[in-house]
């Protein structure tokens, strides 16, 4: 049993099963053990990799997008260049780069950060020493608002409900022979969940995240009123259906609930979800990353930084490329969402 384990079989020995979103919180980030309390998870030492860390590219096309979708709204100044989740600070750090050349675009920009990670904090005052931090979008200024979540909303707490008859079982955490293991409540209605009676059978499991509707409605409500753009990037679907969670550690799938605190706990994003709390702002059509990113051009972007590369470099950026882009790697897994004001166009890259 890791430290956490111990603490969190000691809390359902006192007070009985807790949900897979409690258990998720306390694994990700319980301040002594969690997961984003106690390391940097990123890159090839760390648990998994992000398309920021697989290719400067990537950061490029999306600080492009945003600079283009700041531009077509009249360059509003001063305005809030926001990220959720910045990891290292490497996709900020790109998109800053990319933009340098846009005229009045960083004279205009404060950059703002969500982050709760103080290990992760400190890596992104190294790469970000201007930035300002959040705990919360709650925060944010109410000033124009250009936003990036990439791989954010997956790491989200989720609940996990299995239809039964006209009412719903939500799994949750319990104890067996002093294990962690799953279980199941005793079907009850779900007034949050009645508009899925009409896509689900007896025996389906649906994902939902508590905070993502209050998340996104802060968002939208910022957008919508002040101008602005976000961009959303996970890997997820339409809607949610089907057991999504899933525990990383070096790189590889292990048990949830085998090493808590020790390993990365997601789910898929429910992009239906995200769109259906986008109002007032309006959304964009779901587009593959992969499509995204020949939209923004990435293969002639790799195509130019390409010639002055050789030999395993070459090779590298080659394989970068793929990884972003083909169907069999992120390309299609990962989706794009966009919101944006409804006097204006979407950002580029992206469809209404």
């Amino acid at each position: 049993m890791t430290p956490l384990a111990e603490i969190i079989a000691a809390r359902i020995a006192r007070t009985g099963p807790i949900t897979i979103a409690d258990y998720m919180a306390e694994c990700l980030m319980h301040p002594t053990h969690g997961y984003y309390a106690t390391r940097d998870p990123f890159g090839a030492a760390g648990d998994f990799i992000t398309a920021p860390e697989i290719s400067q590219m990537f950061g490029e096309l999306i600080g492009l997008s945003l600079a283009q979708a700041w531009l077509d709204q009249g360059s509003p100044t001063p305005f809030t260049l926001a990220e959720l989740g910045p990891g290292r600070g490497t996709l900020m750090a790109d998109v800053l780069r990319a933009t340098k050349a846009v005229p009045g675009f960083h004279a205009a920009a404060k950059v703002h950060l969500v982050e709760t990670s103080a290990t992760l904090k400190a890596l992104q005052a190294k790469a970000l020493p201007l930035a300002h931090w959040h705990d919360s979008v709650t925060t944010l200024p109410d000033a124009p608002l250009f936003l990036i979540a990439n791989e954010f909303f997956d790491a989200l707490p989720i609940r996990q409900f299995i239809r039964d008859g006209d009412g719903w079982r939500e799994r949750m955490v319990g104890l067996e022979d002093d294990r962690l293991t799953l279980g199941l409540s005793a079907p009850a209605p779900l007034a949050l969940l009645e508009h899925r009676l009409a896509d689900t059978g007896d025996g389906d499991l649906v994902e939902i995240c508590p905070a993502l509707p209050a998340m996104v409605q802060q968002i939208a409500s910022r957008i919508a009123t002040h101008g602005g753009a976000a961009l959303i990037i996970d890997y997820g679907d339409w809607t949610s259906l089907g057991d999504t969670l899933q525990a990383l550690r070096g790189h590889d799938h292990v048990d949830p609930l085998t090493t808590p605190g020790a390993a990365d706990l997601t789910a898929h994003v429910d992009f239906a979800e995200i769109a259906r709390h986008a109002p007032p702002a309006r959304h964009t059509r779901v587009t593959p990353q992969g499509v995204f990113l020949e939209r923004l051009g990435i293969t002639d972007r790799a195509q130019a930084l390409a010639r002055s590369l050789q030999g395993e470099g070459l090779a590298a950026h080659i394989a970068a490329h793929r990884r972003l882009t083909h169907p069999d790697e992120m390309g299609t897994l990962f989706k794009v969402i966009g919101l944006y004001p409804a006097t204006a166009t979407p950002p580029p890259g992206l469809d209404p």
